[in-house]
């Protein structure tokens, strides 16, 4: 076990609590651009979400009447989702880089894991055979060249790609009228780009 798996399996039980200060603005959020970005989503649908951790997304996808399929390859993690989440989703252990669903999706998400795949275009290749309407993951531009990244979804078929700048802080809780605000500058554009220059992620939601 690496130290970052060791890491994920003694912090399991609060995963989610630990990692966002505001936990219901922060996946709310969330939810909501995975829904509303590129093709919509419909009650119904089914999310997988790769690298889902102990399933705190899950609750918020499900609170907009989707269904929903976690995938982790820390057994302790999967464990703090079903606890977490209960008969209301399935939940089952499996590597991002090998895992496919039973039958088809209509959305796939990957969430703080995108550097986990081994080969990024075999990945999304991989995820575009099985996903009906899109992809959607986070994305550090400071991190990965967009432009790669890009080329890499409409090599796999996804030919529509769309970025959405994801401005609620992971690790501060703002004050209502800031947390509003912080959503507005999203969609603010040579703003919002030169913001990204030092800090916060896209939102990237691929489809046919």
């Amino acid at each position: 076990m690496t130290s970052k798996e060791d890491q994920y399996a003694r912090q399991a039980s609060d995963w989610t609590e630990r990692a966002y200060a505001d936990v219901g603005a922060y996946l709310e959020h969330r939810a909501e651009l995975i829904v509303s970005l590129g093709p919509r989503l419909e009650a119904g649908d089914e999310v997988l979400d790769l690298a889902c951790g102990d399933g705190g997304l899950g609750e918020a996808l499900l609170g907009h009447g989707l269904r929903y399929r976690g995938v982790d390859a820390t057994p302790e993690m999967v464990g703090a989702a079903r606890r977490r989440l209960g008969d209301r989703a399935d939940v089952v252990e499996g590597d991002l880089n090998g895992y496919a669903p039973p039958d088809p999706v209509a959305a796939t998400t990957v969430f703080r894991a995108i550097y986990y795949a081994r080969d990024r275009a075999a990945f999304f290749t991989r995820v575009a055979a099985y996903t009906e309407r899109k992809l959607v993951f986070d994305l550090n531009p400071r991190q990965y060249r967009v432009e790669d990244v890009v080329g890499d979804l409409r090599a796999a078929g996804l030919r529509t790609v769309e970025l959405r700048p994801f401005f609620v802080p992971q690790t501060v809780s703002l004050p209502g009228p800031l947390l509003s605000l912080a959503k507005a500058l999203e969609r603010s554009g040579p703003l919002a780009r030169t913001a990204l220059r030092v800090r916060f992620t896209y939102l990237v939601a691929a489809s046919r």
